[in-house]
């Protein structure tokens, strides 16, 4: 027997009360789409004592899902490639916006203004049917689920025109930079591997991979000659040099989407010990982003050369980074870009040598 038929008014308040506080939690503390579907599927298991959840997302046509997230015995499974729907139930949840209450089956669609996808949970282990509070509950989490949906997703849409706009920057800092100044295409990788190695969130991450991207931006106020010169700067020109990561921040302070950038920009030469530039910042001092923008980027000019240095091989580099930890890195960044620079070293870089750690 169904004993939620017979819940008191006071206890379907508060489960409401509960479902919805539980919602809220999750897409305010969730700021990637694909992790909050993830999330959802796994907390309406939870709720509703369901061991199957199938959230999915759809096109605008309403004929194919865009992300599925599949949620079984706690195992999920995530797909985020355009795929036909071809299930009866979801085609007509998709197609008719109807709810679909089937013993221990129970569909709904995510609605906002149009069909926006669907949720669909089952019970398997536990021969107990859905009723109508288990139906308005859900549909009561959907629309809360849908708020954060849409947010994320014109949130998604913002990064690409960011994105977009920073990487018409670099194509800009390209024509002015000389080549040989000009970090690889795997620069951000490495700075956003060793960000997720040391478990940096999601907009952390975010704001690494845009500060490793433009973090040489005031190289362009930096005459052409000290640029590409190969002999030992004089004193004169290594101090024109130092100026361009305040020059950098300058540049792109105006962009409000690049503020939590900057901190890492103008600081991505301090050192460990406190004889860095430009401020001689020491330590924990040093903002975390640009600590490990000093390890990265020093890696990079040690593989790649620059005109006053010659290329070393990976091994020569990897000992060089370990030398100066404690000196001129940051100890703990050292230990994660070990870690890291041997998974991803013989994919995404020379491959001169076997890499020895």
């Amino acid at each position: 027997m169904n004993t939620k038929n017979y819940l008191t008014p006071t206890k379907k308040y508060r489960s409401l009360i509960s479902a919805v506080h539980s919602i809220y939690r999750l897409i305010n503390s969730t700021y990637e789409l694909k992790e909050l579907i993830s999330r959802m599927g796994r907390l309406f298991c939870q709720f509703f004592n369901a061991q199957y959840c199938l959230v999915v997302l759809l096109d605008s046509n309403k004929k194919y899902s865009i992300i599925k997230c599949q949620i079984s015995d706690n195992k999920k499974l995530l797909i985020d490639k355009k795929a036909k729907i071809t299930n009866r139930i979801e085609e007509k949840i998709a197609r008719t916006s109807a709810c679909i209450r089937q013993g221990n089956l129970l569909g709904i669609p995510l609605i906002c203004e149009d069909v926006l996808g669907y949720v669909i949970i089952k019970r398997i282990k536990v021969d107990k049917s859905f009723d109508i509070f288990d139906q308005e509950m859900l549909m009561t989490m959907a629309e809360q689920a849908v708020i954060g949906i849409k947010n994320l997703q014109l949130y998604e849409e913002q990064q690409k025109i960011v994105f977009g706009s920073i990487k018409s920057l670099v194509t800009l800092l390209d024509t002015r930079v000389p080549q040989e100044y000009m970090h690889s295409p795997n620069f951000s990788k490495l700075v956003c591997a060793l960000g997720y190695e040391i478990h940096l969130d999601e907009k952390q991450i975010e704001t690494l991979r845009y500060a490793s991207l433009l973090h040489d931006t005031g190289k362009v106020d930096i005459p052409f000659e000290i640029l590409t010169k190969t002999a030992k700067l004089t004193l004169k020109e290594y101090n024109i040099i130092k100026k361009h990561p305040v020059k950098g921040a300058e540049i792109l302070r105006p962009l409000q989407i690049l503020r939590p950038a900057i901190p890492i920009i103008m600081h991505h030469h301090e050192k460990y010990n406190g004889m860095g530039y430009p401020s001689r910042l020491k330590k924990n001092k040093i903002p975390l982003g640009a600590r490990i923008m000093a390890v990265a980027d020093a890696f990079e000019a040690m593989v790649y050369g620059r005109p006053y240095r010659e290329r070393m091989n990976i091994n020569s580099a990897i000992k060089e980074i370990k030398k100066k930890s404690g000196t001129q890195f940051d100890p703990k960044i050292v230990e994660a870009f070990l870690k890291v620079i041997k998974k991803i070293s013989k994919r995404i870089y020379l491959k001169q040598d076997d890499v020895k750690i």
